[in-house]
């Protein structure tokens, strides 16, 4: 497991900045990432910083945002988790084989895949799977 705080709003009101968390690093050695984790991983512009977001688009998905909402394939995405529409419209991106299209669920304010110069976080660079909170209180993620 890894230990760590969270610096940013990105992925309020999920997980609030100062949050502190558990990484699970070993999530993905018997399965892959699924839509809906929250994952630690090597932020791929820079490799070197570590980033938390949630997995919204999976390899060879076709993955757009139109009018507020957000279209896995040409369905549109139900998210219970976003507390505001989502300003902006992005894409169309494919993800690419052993690419994943990252999201912050505070989406006006979150630096993600949207953003980046290189879109997709590749599997290798994926920490781990953020499994609870435990400050400033207990709860599973």
């Amino acid at each position: 497991i890894a230990n760590a705080q969270v610096p940013s709003g990105s992925m309020e009101t999920t997980i609030m900045t100062g949050s502190r968390i558990i990484v699970n690093r070993l999530a993905y050695i018997a399965g892959e990432p699924q839509r809906g984790d929250i994952i630690a991983f090597y932020y791929p512009d820079d490799g070197k910083t570590i980033y938390l977001k949630r997995i919204i688009g999976l390899p060879g998905e076709k993955i757009e945002g139109i009018d507020g909402t957000i279209y896995i394939d040409g369905t549109p995405l139900m998210e219970s988790y976003i507390r505001e529409e989502t300003e902006g419209d992005f894409g169309p991106y494919v993800v690419p084989e052993d690419g994943f299209f990252v999201m912050g669920d505070n989406r006006n304010n979150s630096m993600d895949s949207r953003f980046w110069k290189n879109k997709f976080v590749e599997k290798s660079e994926i920490v781990g799977r953020a499994e609870m909170e435990y400050f400033p209180e207990l709860k599973w993620l």
